[in-house]
């Protein structure tokens, strides 16, 4: 396992981060799997687990606080808040109403006393920069958080928010977490050079492009990922982005094949190889799954073959561009560009 500094905090982690969003009943996994999972992960050098109150609705951060229980201060402990937690309107967002409420939430279901980092899942459109980095500063002066980061900010928001946290003498996010992967490219046009500029630490997700990179998802072959289940929409071959994906899953295997790699092993190699990222996000639901991620924690791709994967999708560039989670509300309601 490589470990880097996560931006400028001096935390050591590891390149291959244990992301817990499958540990819910949608992701069928047990607590005796998800604890063989953490055990599993923590011996092959992981030292980061993320998760977020959203995943199953708290399910998944009561289940890493019973995997971690008597360890918990090995591991560096992310979490995240913003999204909808009920039908209560005012039980989302990232208003200090909200965050203090949800933190206090996520620390009774994890079993602790604090987390490493405390992210807010999405830009709030919303709600002012002012107003959410005065709350997260002063959770982290009263101990019940170390870090707080952003997770899939636009660019142009990641640099507001850092100028607002200087102008403001308010406490500063540290670290992004957006969605990268060789079919997902878009963020090395805007996010990865902004994060390079202020020191951010970043933690990718999807790195195997919800299973496109996993090797269930092959031309002529039944697909067998869970996500195909879950959102059939992103696996149609008669949506063009889709059989675009599939071309380039085929290309990359080509490729993986001729370097001796498996294809996760080339997609989990290709994300950590950026200079910006510090850590690619896991989320294996059984162990062997795990096991064939872990198995790409000390890859090192040569340059030919990061030039190969470069020709196959062109740097910058998101093949399915509809699933960007970073998108300007104007740009998806009209009425907000129209009034």
């Amino acid at each position: 396992m490589q470990y880097r500094t996560l931006g400028r905090t001096g935390v050591q982690v590891s390149s291959l981060a244990l992301g817990a969003m499958n540990f819910t009943t949608m992701g069928r996994t047990t607590q005796d799997e998800a604890t063989a999972i953490v055990d599993a992960a923590l011996e092959g050098g992981v030292n980061v687990i993320d998760t977020a109150d959203m995943y199953g609705q708290g399910e998944s951060e009561v289940m890493v606080g019973k995997a971690i229980a008597g360890r918990r201060d090995d591991i560096v402990l992310a979490t995240k808040a913003y999204m909808p937690m009920g039908d209560e309107r005012n039980h989302q967002g990232s208003s200090r109403r909200w965050l203090v409420t949800a933190l206090d939430d996520s620390l009774r279901r994890l079993g602790v006393d604090h987390v490493d980092l405390y992210q807010v899942h999405r830009w709030d459109p919303r709600t002012s920069d002012e107003e959410t980095l005065s709350a997260l500063t002063d959770l982290q002066r009263a101990g019940k958080i170390r870090y707080f980061g952003s997770s899939t900010f636009p660019a142009y928001r990641i640099v507001q928010a850092q100028w607002a946290a200087s102008e403001l003498h308010l406490g500063r996010y540290v670290t992004e977490q957006p969605s990268y992967s060789i079919l997902q490219r878009g963020i090395e046009a805007h996010v990865l050079p902004v994060t390079e500029e202020y020191g951010l630490g970043v933690l990718a997700w999807s790195p195997l492009a919800s299973g496109w990179l996993s090797g269930a998802v092959r031309a002529g072959q039944e697909i067998t990922t869970n996500r195909s289940t879950l959102v059939p929409q992103r696996f149609d071959l008669d949506v063009p982005a889709n059989q675009a994906r599939l071309d380039a899953v085929e290309k990359l295997a080509k490729i993986a094949e001729q370097a001796g790699l498996t294809l996760i092993q080339l997609a989990l190699g290709f994300v950590t190889a950026h200079p910006a990222v510090t850590t690619a996000l896991i989320g294996p639901r059984t162990l062997d799954h795990l096991r064939s991620q872990l198995a790409a924690a000390d890859t090192v791709l040569p340059a030919d073959v990061l030039d190969e994967i470069d020709a196959v999708v062109a740097p910058g560039t998101d093949l399915a561009p509809q699933e960007k989670f970073d998108t300007p509300p104007a740009l998806l309601d009209p009425s907000l560009r129209r009034r």
